[in-house]
């Protein structure tokens, strides 16, 4: 068996290596590099954008907090659906023709310094500072997740795993920039599609059919159907802290910056319809796909006399049972490759956020092209080591070892941090240089602050276990309005730029 998946993990990952190799000649400079030169087409911008966002989140955090929680996890789930679709139709088009006329911003703390003007660099600082902190985390997620991926399916130290899997990640990303990455995740997001599709729809044939498969869901938990009740305690969900704060992570979307460089690549305003139906159709469908092998791992651990340790590796677990090693090996390649989706994305914005954010503006102001884009690739592979050295660094700590705890953490400080500022910064001419500034800093403070003091020293306080992301975005919108209204009103310069992009999206 172990020979039939690890020749499907070498195909799979000599194919993504290739498109490494294809594409780092054409990469030249930092357009290339970070944005593909804005000529990225509908269908590798939706699926890219897609499977960026998803990460082993979709098939290994999901699963698992519905398989312990059950259906009134997916709470998770409708927020997601309704935050892409809100990002989609209200953020991606703008975004790309603000970015463009911004003097062809070609990272968001780029974009937010053109935007308003900001000459000094403290805000395109501050950005790239906050991109570094918190997609370090979310690049440790996954790592974490390749860990548990090649201990599961291999059954190799998990120190070995870890840098199996960050080398693989960090090689095609570091050769072929954006295009590489974009194409890659083409691939990836639907390897991952028809996997996730699939597993559930073959347990609830094998258990003979829908009404089989509920009678024996109702059977073993009567609460894990009812999306109003958790089923690991039988209590009714929180309207605050379950309910408000699950749907709290559409809010992310608006600040994720792996997401939103997406909107700024496509090819043309005016492919942002399309992009987004196909976008929303992949969403749809692999959420509830995703929902369902959490709800169904119950009855596959039954059937099959399966000792469950880790929630996270059910998918993985139902995968080796069900199918032919060859197929596995197919399989486990697409959990590689929703890990590899979003992990090469936040690499590359991180390493954009410090090559051109920092190293460009704060420490070579004369860096050509040529050695911008090297300092990139180099930033790609410290980045990746840094991230692995916090992965391995405590094994018992639960916040290190769960990729839903590390994901949910990075979510919230993108979209508490960016997220105010890219809706305000798009659609209220007044916002201003200091709101930007000051709602970026709030954001991000907020979302710290919330989990790892409030939360973690007064658990018995209901409101502090609201989700951290929902206090810091409000906050962070707050205090963007304010400080705008209270401060210098935008030049005429800024404003008319405004008012002109306005008039261009219509």
């Amino acid at each position: 068996m172990q020979y039939f998946i690890i020749g499907a993990f070498v195909i799979y990952l000599i194919i993504m290596l290739g498109i490494g190799f294809l594409f780092s000649n054409k990469s030249s400079t930092l357009g290339d590099y970070y944005l593909g030169d804005r000529k990225m087409n509908k269908w590798v911008v939706a699926l890219s954008a897609q499977a960026s966002d998803m990460s082993g989140w979709l098939l290994m955090g999901l699963p698992g907090a519905i398989y312990v929680s059950g259906l009134s996890a997916s709470w998770i789930g409708v927020g997601l659906v309704f935050g892409t679709y809100l990002n989609w139709k209200i953020v991606a088009k703008r975004l790309r023709t603000y970015s463009h006329a911004c003097n062809d911003s070609v990272t968001i703390p780029e974009f937010f310094s053109n935007r308003f003007h900001d000459n000094s660099g403290i805000l395109r600082g501050v950005a790239a500072l906050i991109i570094l902190t918190f997609f370090l985390f979310y690049t440790v997620s996954g790592f974490v997740a390749c860990t548990k991926l090649f201990t599961t399916t291999f059954g190799i130290s998990p120190m070995v795993a870890l840098i199996v899997g960050a080398i693989v990640i960090v090689s095609y990303t570091l050769l072929g920039g954006f295009m590489a990455v974009c194409w890659t995740d083409l691939i990836q997001g639907t390897l991952m599609f028809f996997a996730i599709v699939i597993v559930p729809a073959l347990v609830v044939y094998q258990a003979g059919g829908w009404a089989s498969t509920i009678d024996n869901l109702n059977m073993a938990n009567p609460y894990y159907l009812n999306i109003f009740t958790n089923a690991e305690n039988g209590k009714s969900v929180s309207f605050l802290t379950d309910i408000i704060s699950n749907n709290g992570w559409g809010l992310g979307y608006f600040g994720m910056p792996h997401i939103l460089v997406r909107f700024m690549a496509i090819k043309s305003p005016r492919q942002i319809t399309e992009s987004r139906r196909i976008a929303m159709t992949w969403v749809i469908i692999s959420l509830i796909a995703a929902i369902a092998v959490g709800i169904l791992g119950h009855i596959f651990a039954t059937q099959y006399s399966i000792e469950v340790k880790d929630a996270e590796n059910i998918f993985m677990l139902m995968i080796k049972q069900l199918f032919h090693p060859a197929i596995v090996g197919v399989m486990m390649s697409a959990i590689l490759a929703a890990i590899m989706s979003t992990a090469d994305s936040q690499l590359l914005v991180s390493a954009s956020a410090f090559s051109n954010d920092i190293y460009k503006k704060w420490i070579h102001k004369g860096a050509s092209n040529k050695e911008l884009v090297f300092v990139s690739r180099a930033s790609v592979a410290i980045i990746a080591i840094i991230a692995a050295f916090i992965a391995a660094a405590d094994p018992e700590s639960d916040f290190l070892k769960q990729v839903m705890a590390l994901v949910s953490f990075a979510w919230a400080g993108f979209g508490a941090a960016f997220g105010p500022v890219i809706i305000l910064a798009l659609f209220w001419k007044r916002t201003n240089i200091y709101g930007a500034g000051v709602g970026m800093v709030v954001g991000a403070a907020t979302a710290i602050i919330w989990k790892f003091v409030l939360a973690a020293n007064f658990p018995e306080v209901t409101i502090f276990k609201l989700y951290e992301i929902v206090p810091g975005f409000v906050l962070s919108l707050i205090s963007i309005i304010a400080v705008s209204l209270l401060t210098k009103a935008p030049s005429k310069e800024i404003t008319d730029e405004f008012e002109k992009v306005v008039a261009n999206d219509l």
